[in-house]
């Protein structure tokens, strides 16, 4: 069975329309959209741990680097996966508020680039959204399949700077260039952009991703993570790829035999 198999029967036109739909929400109600990406996150997760192990996660530690308020130790619960998250941002951890006592997880303040764990301490090792999000997103990937252990699983996805949502907040704008639409959103909303171009967002790309992950040896699989299966196609159309593609999952398994 190929890693993506059984993720591709659930990566309808149906679900990326029903999470498109979802987008709008991510700073008026972010728990509403959070939750939503949470559950299919576990989804996913699952299903390529079970087309590249043959078996299931249930028990398996997970660490999600970049985790935030915690709303996908909720989902990765539920799925029987025990989780740890990691955030740098006291602000981003304590968003949702606090956690009750008995709340699913484990949190670590610390920096993606620098994961404070030991070689091979973790069966999964998630990134969902994040590499954007800092100056040196390969450096993140290598900390991820560092601490992964042989055999274990390792999916690192981000936003393409060039796709549709790019720019985060600031819409389509990017395309002007990050500083100009950066410039455009605080001169019409009186605030910088929670994500500001050069600071806390960045132009990555999808070739750069798929570079480092093929020279890595440890490449299982990569696709765009909201398309419906049947346009999977655009991941291998170089250019092209960088507009049609939203977001590209890299899917890693430290350890493989090539």
């Amino acid at each position: 069975m190929a890693a993506t198999d059984l993720f591709a029967r659930r990566a309808t036109l149906a679900r990326s329309v029903r999470l498109l739909a979802q987008f709008r929400f991510e700073q008026s109600a972010p728990a509403r959209f959070y939750g939503a990406l949470a559950d299919d996150t576990a989804a996913l997760v699952t299903d390529l741990w079970r087309g590249v192990r043959g078996d299931d996660p249930a028990g398996a530690t997970l660490l999600d680097v970049g985790g935030g308020p915690g709303y996908f130790a909720d989902a990765f619960a539920r799925a029987g996966i025990d989780y740890i998250g990691v955030e740098p941002d006291p602000g981003e951890m304590h968003a949702a508020g606090p956690r009750p006592a008995n709340a699913a997880g484990t949190f670590v303040r610390a920096s993606g680039m620098a994961l404070p764990f030991a070689d091979d301490s973790v069966d999964i090792c998630l990134s969902s959204n994040v590499a954007e999000h800092v100056p040196r997103p390969w450096q993140l990937g290598n900390e991820m399949l560092r601490v992964t252990r042989p055999g274990g699983l390792a999916v690192l996805s981000y936003t393409v700077w060039l796709g549709p949502f790019g720019g985060h907040e600031m819409g389509l704008t990017h395309y002007l260039g990050g500083h100009r639409a950066a410039a455009r959103y605080t001169r019409r909303n009186g605030h910088p952009p929670k994500n500001n171009y050069g600071s806390s967002l960045f132009a990555v790309s999808a070739a750069q991703g798929l570079d480092w992950a093929r020279h890595t040896g440890a490449l299982v699989a990569a696709f765009p993570r909201y398309h419906p299966r049947w346009a999977w196609a655009a991941t291998s159309l170089p250019g092209i790829r960088e507009f049609l593609m939203s977001n590209l999952v890299l899917v890693l398994q430290p350890g493989r035999t090539h």
